[in-house]
């Protein structure tokens, strides 16, 4: 498509086959195992089903359109983090990975990759920025963060970490490529757990990574092949076509969320609320510089644990799970986790699509009954 075309347009048509007459223009989805295969394997685009799969190169290249590198998919967000990790580093190296961002990914590096030789720092997301990065050969960010929302500069970090001759990774989960283009701010790696707004509808497990540099998609796509983490083919159909309404369902959620954080950052039972979209949140000058949009994603505190659990149960439009960007709203009391530091009563909310007075309705009436 031609450069000046939106990414609200391009999500519409990204990894579509030209018109052609009598044929769909979606890749329907290819269930095989092994495909005919004489000769020369060399020749031949598609060899076993481990290798790649005509619907995997369909997403693929729609991903690729839309961050404007060549990108590799997987069955979950978590083993498009493993790719990243296992593939790049090697024993000896140092990694970086914030205290505040997502536990999974944490404790992978410190069950896994550790006892391998790699060494491992830990800090807040908030400090990453003041390190000293000699010898770090990979920095994994998430900004936003999860859950707290803090936003870095990525184009400044990525600046000092290429000084020192490191990489960074920067996990889009929460703004997709749409509300954010990380390699375009200078990232090395974008990485995305399809499993939330990419998608978008709750029912997949999903990930991508992408690149520029040809030495690390390469690497990484060798791991995915090797390592056997491969996406099954109605999986992976069903997120092309969720992909096409992503900019309409965010479109919808980030409007709400703006609602939404801005009626509970007055109310008197909320004692504090994160949201980049809020003129007086921390995060709100860069994300304003640098985000599409501010995202769906908010997270507060009420005044006790029991009314934090005591919303969760009173809202009627809104899911108590532990997932995020779907088109339900989502909440949960994310300290049962005892994963992240925060307060006991600390609320993460995922806005959804429901229709905006509705959800502040449900918000504010049961806030009133607390």
């Amino acid at each position: 498509m031609k450069e000046k075309t939106s990414l609200a347009s391009k999500v519409i048509h990204a990894g579509t086959q030209p018109p052609t007459q009598g044929h769909s223009f979606n890749q329907p989805p290819v269930f095989a195992s092994a495909f005919h295969l004489s000769g020369d394997p060399a020749n031949s685009t598609y060899q076993y089903g481990r290798f790649n799969n005509p619907t995997w190169q369909s997403l693929e290249d729609a991903i690729s359109e839309l961050e404007n590198a060549p990108s590799v998919i997987f069955p979950s967000g978590m083993a498009a983090i493993a790719s990243v990790l296992t593939s790049i580093l090697s024993p000896g190296d140092t990694l970086v990975l914030p205290t505040d961002g997502y536990a999974p990914t944490r404790a992978y590096a410190e069950q896994f990759l550790k006892k391998f030789g790699v060494n491992l720092i830990l800090t807040k997301t908030l400090k990453i920025p003041d390190l000293d990065f000699t010898g770090i050969k990979l920095v994994l960010i998430e900004s936003p963060s999860n859950p707290l929302l803090d936003v870095l500069d990525i184009s400044l970090l990525a600046d000092k970490i290429h000084q020192k001759g490191g990489l960074l990774a920067v996990d889009n989960t929460c703004l997709t490529p749409l509300g954010q283009q990380p390699l375009a701010l200078g990232a090395d790696i974008s990485v995305c757990s399809d499993t939330k707004a990419f998608n978008g509808h709750s029912d997949i497990l999903f990930g991508h990574v992408a690149s520029a540099s040809e030495k690390i998609i390469d690497g990484i796509r060798n791991w995915r092949t090797l390592s056997g983490n491969i996406p099954g083919p109605m999986e992976t159909w069903l997120v092309h076509r969720a992909l096409a309404s992503l900019d309409l369902r965010l479109e919808r959620m980030t409007s709400n969320a703006q609602a939404l954080a801005q009626y509970l950052s007055t109310h008197p039972k909320v004692k504090w609320i994160r949201y980049p979209g809020l003129k007086n949140d921390p995060s709100y000058k860069i994300a304003k510089q640098q985000m599409n949009n501010f995202g769906y994603l908010m997270s507060f505190e009420l005044n006790s644990l029991e009314a934090a659990e005591n919303f969760l149960k009173g809202c009627q439009l809104i899911f108590d799970a532990t997932s995020f960007g779907g088109m339900h709203t989502m909440a949960e009391r994310r300290k049962r986790w005892n994963a992240d530091d925060i307060p006991e009563a600390t609320i993460r909310l995922s806005a959804g699509c429901e229709k905006q007075e509705d959800l502040l309705s449900d918000i504010s009436s049961t806030l009133d009954r607390l």
